[in-house]
């Protein structure tokens, strides 16, 4: 597994991450299994975790923090997430971004935490976020108890407006970089431009580039979904999983810093990092490529409505 440097922060992270999200979606029972995942990503040379309390309600922190427990600190870079604790429950003021991240350390075992970042922050107060919660962070990075501080979110834009206007480390974004939106790449040079960092995560853009297909509460228009349908049927008529296509294309063509995939699963784990290995199949690709043109680097908007293009496109 192929290692680099996470932007200026000083860390080093897998070109492959852990996303786990997953972890918060466990059946009962199935703990054992989840943490078998970590373990198995561990294993393989995985050695960046992503998770935030939103997830599975806290459950995703939990049980990371019990998979994590007697793994030597410096192998693994853990990063969580504060502002967003349920669908619509987002808070980012500093006193509670401040708890938070003493709750995640709590959850997670662990004395310190690598990256912390804003969650979704286009669900937010932009300004807000800018003026109180990256400050609040910054503190608490003077203690020593987290290193590098970041932003998610889905809208480039709303991203850009908090780069522009306060340091941030690293962004991540997910559904931009995937075989149908490639919208992250053209933004990368103005995030560079201010020392940030990105990360880039659901290649899969959600399940939409599956054989299995989209799940029903997808929020992309109908036109992307029948299209990435397609691209799926085309793949199973030749024998092949869309999901490989799009993985491929995602860690060997993005240049991010990592790209973040969801598991639980220890052969899932197991399966993504055997494919990113694998040779693409270059007549495949072009096949799926362009299936997928007519509806290529279409989004869809996420958030408050202020929120889609407070600084601007690139």
């Amino acid at each position: 597994m192929k290692r680099g440097p996470l932007g200026d922060t000083g860390l080093e992270v897998s070109e492959l991450g852990f996303g786990a999200a997953p972890l918060g979606r466990l059946p009962r029972g199935g703990e054992r299994r989840g943490i078998d995942a970590v373990h198995t990503a561990l294993e393989l040379g995985i050695t960046f975790f992503d998770v935030s309390p939103f997830y599975g309600g806290t459950v995703a922190e939990t049980v990371l923090g019990k998979a994590l427990r007697g793994v030597e600190r410096s192998e693994y870079v853990l990063a969580t997430k504060v502002g967003r604790y349920g669908e619509a429950d987002f808070d980012f003021s500093a006193g509670r971004v401040t708890r938070s991240v003493r709750e995640s350390l709590d959850r997670l075992g662990t004395d310190h935490l690598d990256l912390v970042q804003c969650h979704d922050v286009e669900f937010g107060d932009l300004g807000q976020v800018v003026h109180e919660t990256i400050p609040a962070l910054r503190a608490l990075q003077e203690t020593g108890l987290i290193g590098a501080v970041g932003v998610t979110g889905f809208p480039l834009p709303a991203l850009a407006y908090v780069v522009e206007r306060t340091q941030v480390d690293t962004i991540i974004s997910y559904c931009q970089y995937t075989l149908q939106n490639r919208r992250l790449a053209a933004w990368r040079d103005r995030f560079a431009r201010h020392g940030t960092a990105v990360i880039t995560a659901s290649p899969l853009s959600m399940g939409a580039l599956t054989n299995r297909g989209a799940p029903s509460w997808h929020p992309a228009p109908e036109d992307i979904l029948r299209r990435c349908a397609e691209a799926a049927a085309l793949c199973r008529d030749r024998g092949e999983e869309l999901a490989r296509v799009a993985l491929q294309f995602a860690v060997n063509t993005g240049g991010f810093a990592s790209t973040l995939v969801g598991a639980a699963d220890p052969e899932e784990v197991r399966r993504d990092v055997r494919w990113i290995t694998e040779p693409v199949d270059d007549d495949l690709l072009r096949a799926v490529e362009e299936c997928l043109e007519p509806v290529r680097d279409r989004s869809w908007p996420s958030g408050r409505p202020e929120n889609q293009e407070p600084g601007g496109t690139a």
